[in-house]
């Protein structure tokens, strides 16, 4: 995947969306890509929060107790609020099939909130509207 389509799929994560190209680019330029396999435990209910991960391809199954909640596909993000705040991880995140990711991890969030004012401000202001109850 090429740095247009990383863009692109950035562009569409809510918590990314106010940033422009370049802010963007700066963020993309963070993120790893990794690929895993089907089954893979992305996230455990209860663990410490280490990245903030964007599903590029693939699927994968988010769980509250034994509880399926959700499902998450191309696009969908998750980590963030666990990553920001330092809290444990609210559910556990297992891949449905094999997936592509692109992962940000604590350190490097953090370095990006803490040099980019503005980004900060930004992403800060998205993740807060996650935690809002619908309206």
């Amino acid at each position: 995947m090429g740095m247009d389509e990383y863009l692109e799929t950035l562009k569409a994560v809510p918590l990314f969306a106010d940033l422009d190209d370049k802010e963007l680019r700066s963020i993309s330029q963070l993120m790893t890509q990794i690929n895993v396999a089907s089954g893979k435990v992305l996230t455990a209910e209860g663990s410490a929060g280490r990245e903030f991960i964007v599903i590029l391809n693939g699927g994968a199954e988010v769980t509250k107790g034994d509880a399926v909640v959700a499902t998450l596909s191309n696009g969908d993000f998750l980590g963030e609020l666990a990553l920001i705040t330092g809290q444990p991880r609210n559910a556990t995140v297992t891949t449905t099939t094999d997936t592509e990711l692109l992962v940000l991890n604590r350190r490097e969030m953090m370095s990006l909130l803490d040099n980019t004012p503005r980004i900060a401000r930004k992403i800060l202001v998205a993740a807060v509207s996650r935690l809002s109850p619908d309206e």
